[in-house]
């Protein structure tokens, strides 16, 4: 007798487990990404392994594209590698923790995206600011990751240059 008990405790558990597996599953769909152009560099994978767990207080989600990342319900940061990396820029350039970022959009925007610099293959973070996600809060979350990459060019500010105008000569 003691078999039946056991495969009616078996058939009675499958269908909370599987409705509780569903449950979990469903609560945070997947986050629908296009992978960068550069996505498959080798720099990506190091870069993905490294992502955080939360960033900036939000939970890291599945996201169905290689070499991305996706934080919060709904998603408030989002990270592509293997952007085609910039050249030199007039755009404001910031460093944190280490890292050279790019300004790309407009600062008063809703949506930012920041890029790094002096790296190949190159990262891009987009940050919702209509999320209550502070860019402060969310680049020094990713400094480990993108470490992985060597820095081959410093990014300037243009308060860094040098902009007083050459003295002309007289005659």
């Amino acid at each position: 007798m003691p078999r039946r008990h056991t495969a009616r405790a078996v058939t009675l558990a499958v269908p909370v487990l599987a409705a509780a597996l569903l449950a979990l599953t469903g609560c945070t769909p997947t986050v629908s990404l296009d992978p960068a152009s550069g996505a498959n560099d080798p720099g990506c994978a190091e870069v993905s392994v490294r992502l955080p767990d939360t960033v900036a207080g939000k939970a890291q989600r599945e996201t169905n594209a290689q070499a991305t990342g996706a934080w919060g319900d709904p998603a408030a940061v989002l990270l592509r590698c293997g952007v085609p990396p910039i050249g030199p820029t007039t755009k404001p350039c910031i460093t944190v923790s280490g890292i050279d970022w790019v300004l790309m959009t407009d600062p008063a925007a809703k949506t930012i995206v920041y890029q790094t610099f002096g790296r190949t293959p190159a990262t891009e973070v987009i940050i919702d600011h209509v999320s209550g996600v502070s860019d402060a809060a969310v680049l020094p979350e990713f400094s480990g990751a993108i470490a992985a990459i060597k820095q081959t060019q410093k990014c300037l500010s243009t308060l860094d240059t040098d902009s007083t105008p050459s003295p002309t000569p007289s005659r």
